[in-house]
């Protein structure tokens, strides 16, 4: 289909409905919008971009700012989170970028610069904070963003996220009727509200089972779980089962068990989170948590454009439940 004049036609719309739920604006129905979105798709209609540039005053681009070194895009979780959102926003004839922003002081200095210079439409935050000054910062200018976790944040703003509180619950009390009564946690960062809720899921759970549950906090990588599982691994009675905040995190203890001439699976449990490919190929399989991705990075996108169109973000928030993925480092209970 060639034109938007002949869409509008198709649908018995007017012109004006057509072309303002195409550019995602929050005043048409949910419902109008989508059947306009899947009748552009199932007749392949692309809008045209100068035009709607012109008419909107828009970019046409949606930013990802990782908080990270420059050149250090190499976190798996990131990259299938990256694919998703961008062939998502790739249907609404939208561009992602990826700008890398030294975590610290100088951090916001960052978006002030994609936003002052007008370079981007909206900005997807990753990896919150509980005290979050990236979302007060573009809350307060009335910048349209949307976040991949939650904040202590009290301001409304759109947000996808996984029940990782529930998740890790739930996981510790599986080890406990496996009968492991020794089980650690190694958590990431507290500053991170992922890591947060992932250990208040855990102590809850120690809490509901009348056990101590002990915690060792690092960095959520490899390196860090190697050092915190070998704080574990150290005491007079060391855990039957240790339950990490990430893959990466549990990757690293797997070494560390290794090294001690323990099997992860026969002498030590072992779970993550995240489901990366990695944990699928460790010896043994990593057992593993995971927010489906895929499905997260297209609400991302979708959520974004959204935005953009004005929608209203306190109708924009999502907690979705965490899967299970059980592997051979789960193994048998040692006592």
């Amino acid at each position: 289909m060639s034109s938007l004049r002949e869409l509008a036609q198709m649908l018995g719309l007017s012109i004006t409905t057509v072309s303002r739920a195409l550019d995602g604006y929050g005043d048409v129905a949910v419902a109008t919008r989508e059947r306009v979105l899947a009748a552009a798709e199932t007749t392949g209609y692309r809008p045209n971009s100068a035009a709607r540039r012109l008419r909107r005053g828009l970019t046409e681009i949606v930013t990802m700012v990782l908080p990270a070194e420059p050149g250090h895009f190499n976190e798996p979780l990131y990259i299938e989170l990256l694919r998703s959102t961008g062939e998502r926003l790739a249907q609404q004839g939208y561009d992602l970028t990826l700008i890398a922003a030294l975590p610290g002081p100088d951090e916001l200095k960052t978006y002030r610069r994609l936003i002052e210079g007008r370079r981007t439409d909206a900005i997807i935050v990753v990896r919150t904070r509980r005290e979050d000054a990236r979302l007060r910062y573009l809350t307060d200018i009335g910048f349209p963003f949307v976040a991949m976790g939650r904040s202590d944040f009290a301001e409304p703003y759109a947000y996808v996220d996984g029940d990782g509180e529930a998740a890790f619950h739930d996981a510790a009390l599986r080890l406990t009727g496996l009968g492991h009564r020794r089980i650690g946690h190694l958590a990431a960062p507290s500053a991170f509200t992922f890591a947060h809720l992932r250990r208040s899921g855990f102590a809850r759970a120690m809490r509901d089972a009348g056990l101590p549950g002990e915690i060792v906090e690092d960095s959520a990588t490899e390196a860090g779980g190697y050092r915190a599982a070998g704080v574990m691994l150290a005491q007079a009675e060391p855990p039957s089962a240790l339950l990490c905040a990430t893959d990466s995190m549990a990757l690293g203890a797997m070494r560390a068990v290794r090294e001690r001439g323990l099997v992860a699976g026969r002498d030590i449990a072992i779970i993550g989170h995240d489901n990366i490919p990695a944990a699928a190929f460790s010896d043994p399989a990593l057992a593993t948590m995971e927010l489906p991705i895929a499905a997260t990075g297209r609400r991302l996108a979708e959520m974004a454009l959204a935005r953009i169109g004005g929608a209203d973000p306190r109708d924009m928030t999502e907690i979705n439940p965490v899967e299970f993925i059980p592997r051979a480092s789960l193994g048998e209970a040692r006592g």
